[in-house]
């Protein structure tokens, strides 16, 4: 895919980037079906902003009989471990990205199904025979963890489940119980596509949007070495976006414009792939936010369509890499 460079008007500064300032974004995606090749995916139009992803679909079942089988929405992993930091807006509802989802325009309402696992084990059951909600960074699964029997706990940490949180808050050392699983959910339904007819299904979420303090692909008007390789191949910058990029840097540093910092989105767009054949008609709508926003990507046949809106359609569309997308974001 080529590169694209999204520009808006403003210059903005970059500071030293520091690891736990860093927010990890969740990476999403579309529907799953692999059990047929007879139902194409006619068309995806799929919109992403820092605050809604919206897809639509049009199904279509080309065979003389209907076919009765599942459709799921795999949700990110989210990963519990020490120090770190996920971009979650809600980290006490089991629907953590508020996913919705309707077919031919009628609400469902979708199964979750929603496991834990540690050290490669399965260990749903355990969490709830004691009680403690699978959702690794919610309050009351800290409050839960907390009241474990001695025995129970002591088992816990043996298998991985836990780690010892031990810190000194100037009272003396404290130790606490904290997760150290990974919670896998699906949400899914069962459904019919019917014999020569399409179907359409809409569903919509809010991102997860990492970001952290600074622009780390650049230093002193030049590619770091921390991150630019990385980002290079991510999120296809090119000689434009660096330039930019260095502008507002030293205008920043002049003080001469506000700082900025970098949120990304990413999004598995090769679950589409699953579906019998090609994309018949694909259509991408990005939208950075705010004018004074910039963002790149991976992409061909990009167009600007709004101050703040790009757009990308393709033919008999298969996707071969995911989505990543990079937002520098004006400070306030």
């Amino acid at each position: 895919m080529k590169p694209v460079l999204l520009a808006a008007v403003a210059v903005m500064s970059a500071m030293p980037a520091l690891a736990n300032d860093t927010m990890a974004e969740l990476r999403t995606g579309g529907l799953v079906y692999v059990q047929t090749s007879e139902v194409e995916m006619v068309s995806e139009e799929l919109f992403i902003s820092p605050d809604r992803v919206d897809v639509d679909y049009v199904f279509h079942n080309g065979t003389d009989r209907d076919i009765v089988s599942y459709i799921a929405f795999p949700m990110p992993d989210i990963v519990a471990e020490p120090d770190v930091n996920i971009a979650i807006s809600d980290l006490e509802k089991d629907n953590f990205l508020g996913f919705s989802v309707t077919q031919d325009g009628v609400p469902i309402t979708p199964e979750l199904q929603q496991r834990v696992y540690a050290t490669g084990i399965d260990m749903t059951d355990e969490l709830k025979a004691q009680g403690v909600p699978l959702l690794p960074f919610s309050e009351a699964t800290a409050a839960a963890l907390e009241k474990l029997p001695e025995d129970v706990l002591a088992d816990w940490l043996a298998r991985g489940l836990v780690y010892d949180d031990a810190y000194d808050a100037g009272n003396g050392w404290e130790h606490h119980p904290a997760p150290l699983w990974t919670l896998k959910s699906a949400y899914w339904w069962k459904t019919t596509f019917p014999a020569g007819k399409e179907v359409t299904v809409h569903h919509s979420y809010k991102p997860s949007v990492g970001g952290t303090v600074a622009m780390t692909f650049i230093e002193d008007g030049q590619p770091s070495d921390y991150a630019y390789e990385t980002y290079k191949t991510r999120y296809c910058l090119d000689d434009d976006f660096m330039r930019t990029a260095a502008k507002l840097e030293k205008a920043a540093k002049d003080g001469k414009g506000p700082s900025y910092t970098e949120n990304w989105i990413s999004y598995v767009l090769k679950t589409g792939a699953n579906w019998g054949g090609s994309i018949g008609s694909f259509k991408l709508t990005i939208d950075k936010g705010k004018p004074t926003n910039f963002v790149s990507f991976c992409g061909e046949g990009v167009k600007k369509t709004g101050p703040t809106t790009f757009e990308m359609k393709a033919e008999d569309f298969f996707p071969e890499r995911d989505l990543d997308i990079l937002l520098l974001v004006a400070g306030e």
